[in-house]
């Protein structure tokens, strides 16, 4: 065997922009992708990927030039993503929930060279023209506005295909910006290793393969979205892409494709178990299913276990490491609560938060750090903020509070962000959402910081509950005293329909505030 052919080999899946020409080359007419009812081979992306390069190359988009993204999950962000990617230009996924202002921030702060978006963001071309210096214009609309390029002429103008660039594995693949709860957003700098050994770690991991057919409404732009979309190239596994998660439909995939793993944020989970029709739905071909971006209760676990019957995943993640770092690992040890074990390559330490110096031992709680190869170069054009989050020997500051056991396991209890010191104690919402959630007549629960003249700030709670269910607010305090310290309990609940989500649906804790108060809240004596 010859040995020196080995390196080039290993060369052809160290760069994004080769992934579609390795999976039409391996998995050809295999099915790889459903968006609408709309199926697509390994081989038809690969021709549209590599005719969208040429369109973009046609337009001025070149080596190192960034392209945003702005639009929600379609076919035609699959192939635009993947052909940004041919080229060696740099993607910018954006999230399609961003206002005017943020969009065109983003836009001048990565100095976007191209922005491509879908129909309903047109009402935005004219402020990002006027107060960007974005040159080029592509929209997914069949008749797009003048002096922007459809993509329909972008995938047929005729220019030849360009083959993948040539580009290092720690060369610049993405910039994906933070959601910026304070300030402005920041954008977390990915090369192409970090993407691809995040999108090849999960699948290994969890025992993912060749057959397997997925089902995803998370977001493209978002971080977990995007490890889906790379990891069904990677395998040649199906992927049933909708546009936005509504649990009815996502139900009604699953019995239509014969789905095999779900991949959910805690909440669309906590929506799949209330659906109206999940009893009457042919669920039996899942077999695997997989949760993160926030900590699930273990009670919700306890459902999904019920309901479903299969193997569950918790990962852990964030944007800094192009997606999740941990999870459990199939057929191994499962620890319901914990985020399973670090990646491939990687290591976790658990640190005091007021001495980062001081390394604490097995099960105490601290601010987890992270090291290894997904994390990021750093923040683009902040070097303050790079300094801040990542230590000099590479450790990078998560932000999360946990504690790691005697096995390896990850615990996450909480953003540190998010803890609320009440009268001196340390309260975590997830705390309380975990033990609101075991409620039988609870859909979903979210805790947030209130302010308050005499303990600083106290906890108030706001619940779903699920259909037909009845419980006041006395019943859920007379719960939540039966399960917590006195000091933990919500000082207030109030019941709500909704709660703000972002847009791969996990809790704005930060803007519950923003709901109205109702006159039916339970408020507790100091």
């Amino acid at each position: 065997m010859d040995f020196r052919q080995k390196p080039r080999e290993r060369a052809m899946l160290e760069h994004v922009g080769h992934l579609s020409v390795e999976a039409a080359r391996k998995f050809g007419s295999r099915e790889a992708l459903v968006f609408e009812d709309r199926t697509f081979s390994f081989a038809e992306l690969e021709d549209l990927i590599g005719r969208a390069a040429a369109g973009l190359e046609g337009i001025g988009v070149g080596m190192g030039d960034v392209v945003s993204l702005y639009a929600s999950n379609s076919w035609e962000w699959v192939v635009s993503y993947h052909a940004v990617q041919r080229l060696g230009a740099v993607v910018n996924p954006v999230n399609a929930m961003l206002t005017q202002p943020e969009l065109e921030y983003v836009a001048n702060d990565c100095a976007a060279k191209a922005i491509i978006l879908s129909s309903d963001h047109h009402d935005r071309l004219d402020g990002l023209k006027a107060h960007t210096g974005v040159s080029a214009f592509v929209s997914f609309a069949a008749k797009p506005p003048k002096g922007v390029t459809g993509f329909g002429a972008l995938i047929n103008s005729g220019r030849p295909v360009p083959t993948p660039a040539s580009v290092p594995p720690d060369a610049l693949s993405t910039i994906a910006y933070t959601s910026g709860t304070t300030g402005h957003p920041k954008g977390a700098m990915q090369p192409h290793m970090a993407v691809l050994l995040n999108a090849k770690s999960i699948f290994l991991m969890q025992g993912r393969h060749t057959d397997d057919i997925g089902f995803s409404a998370l977001p493209l732009p978002h971080v977990y979205g995007n490890v889906l979309m790379n990891g069904m190239f990677l395998t040649g596994s199906k992927l049933v892409l909708h546009a936005r998660y509504e649990a009815e439909k996502a139900l009604k995939a699953i019995e239509k494709y014969r789905i095999t793993i779900f991949d959910g944020v805690p909440t669309m989970w906590m929506f799949l178990l209330s659906a109206p029709s999940l009893q009457a739905s042919d669920t039996s071909s899942l077999r695997l299913g997989c949760t993160g971006g926030q900590t699930i209760p273990v009670s919700v676990l306890e459902r999904i276990d019920a309901a479903f019957g299969i193997e569950m995943h918790e990962v852990w993640g964030m944007t800094e490491i192009a997606g999740a770092g941990s999870s459990s690992v199939s057929g191994g040890l499962h620890k319901p609560g914990s985020a399973g074990v670090a990646f491939p390559y990687c290591e976790f330490k658990v640190v005091d938060p007021e001495d980062v110096t001081r390394e604490l031992p097995r099960g105490e709680t601290g601010e987890l750090m992270f090291r290894g190869p997904l994390v990021m170069q750093g923040y683009w054009g902040n070097q303050a903020k790079t300094a801040e989050t990542i230590e000099p020997d590479g450790w990078l500051h998560t932000g999360d509070l946990g504690s790691i056991d005697e096995d390896g396991c990850i615990y996450v209890i909480d953003r540190l962000k998010d803890l609320i010191i009440t009268g001196g104690f340390n309260v975590y919402p997830a705390e309380i959402e975990r033990v609101l959630a075991a409620h039988p007549s609870v859909a979903l629960a979210a805790v947030g910081r209130q302010p308050d003249p005499v303990k600083g700030e106290i906890a108030k709670a706001y619940v779903i509950l699920k259909d037909g269910a009845e419980a006041d607010a006395e019943a859920l305090m007379y719960h939540c005293r039966s399960n917590l310290a006195a000091y933990k309990c919500p000082r207030k609940i109030q019941f709500v329909t909704d709660v703000p989500r972002t847009s791969s649906g996990k809790i704005m804790r930060r803007e519950l505030a923003t709901i109205n108060d109702e006159p039916e809240e339970l408020a507790l004596a100091s």
